[in-house]
């Protein structure tokens, strides 16, 4: 008998994937969890059905939400992430080796336990000693941290359940007095395919917050419509003017230089989501 997992995308969509077993479930605190060993991806985490990451694709998501905004920084050292508590994005951030510490805020202890028993590739990165796990809401830690970080990565879930208010006009705005002076922020912002209502919200949270925003493109197989998004946010550093020299020779299998910079070329059914 053949197993099959199904997330429903949207009421028109779905995405199915063939399983071997349920390696992990429980009901945490806040959402249901699950580890399943697909055919296709390997290990996927799942939160309230929906896809968080696999072992296979998760590269394409967590080096560019990362990579991007810490390149863009001049010298970051002093890193919050607000969700992610599976620890790729952690990961990534410890590749640059001017950081001296990463706080990692996340929500559902729940989720972090389960990644390192499961995910250990993805989670690697949560063990090293310059990491600080918070086990909190994103938004009462930003509230109470002020001008301490040169780098925020909003590695959130989607705009519901216990993410959503970390898509806020209100959230943003705290993050940006949690920036140092030449502070930059992250945020995943969903599908330029399917989510067309809420880029252009997002967007003018961000311009109305920061003196800089930007939005650029990457790939996410296993994500709802391939193509994907994020809006940088910065108090002065732009992505598109860094000097070769600070780019890294960082081991990735999606980012590079050149794809950095070619992220922020946005064909016309993007950027008309702009205006």
């Amino acid at each position: 008998m053949e197993l099959w997992f199904t997330e429903k995308q949207t009421s028109d969509l779905a995405i199915s994937c063939r399983i071997k077993n349920t390696i992990y479930q429980e009901r945490t605190k806040y959402q249901d969890l699950a580890i399943v060993d697909t055919c296709q991806f390997g290990r996927m985490l799942l939160l309230d059905g929906v896809i968080m990451t696999t072992e296979k694709d998760e590269f394409f998501y967590h080096e560019m939400i990362t990579h991007v905004a810490m390149h863009t920084h001049p010298h970051p050292e002093q890193v919050l992430v607000v969700g992610g508590g599976d620890g790729g994005t952690v990961r990534e951030v410890l590749k640059h080796h001017s950081v001296k510490r990463v706080v990692l805020a996340e929500l559902d202890e729940g989720v972090i336990a389960a990644s390192k028993r499961y995910l250990p590739s993805i989670a690697t990165g949560l063990s090293d000693p310059r990491v600080k796990i918070e086990i909190t809401d994103g938004t009462i830690y930003v509230r109470e941290h002020r001008n301490e970080f040169d780098v925020v990565i909003i590695d959130s879930t989607d705009p519901i359940g216990p993410g959503e208010v970390l898509f806020t006009r209100e959230f943003y705005q705290e993050v940006f007095k949690a920036l140092k002076e030449q502070g930059v922020m992250v945020a995943q912002t969903e599908s330029p395919v399917l989510d067309r209502s809420l880029i252009p919200k997002l967007w003018n949270y961000l311009k109305n917050t920061f003196p800089l925003v930007r939005l650029y493109l990457g790939v996410v197989p296993t994500y709802i419509g391939g193509h994907w998004t994020w809006m940088l946010a910065s108090k002065g550093p732009d992505p598109l003017v860094i000097p070769a020299e600070r780019f890294l020779k960082l081991e990735t299998k999606y980012y590079t230089p050149e794809i950095h910079k070619t992220a922020f070329i946005l064909p016309p059914y993007v950027s008309e989501l702009l205006k």
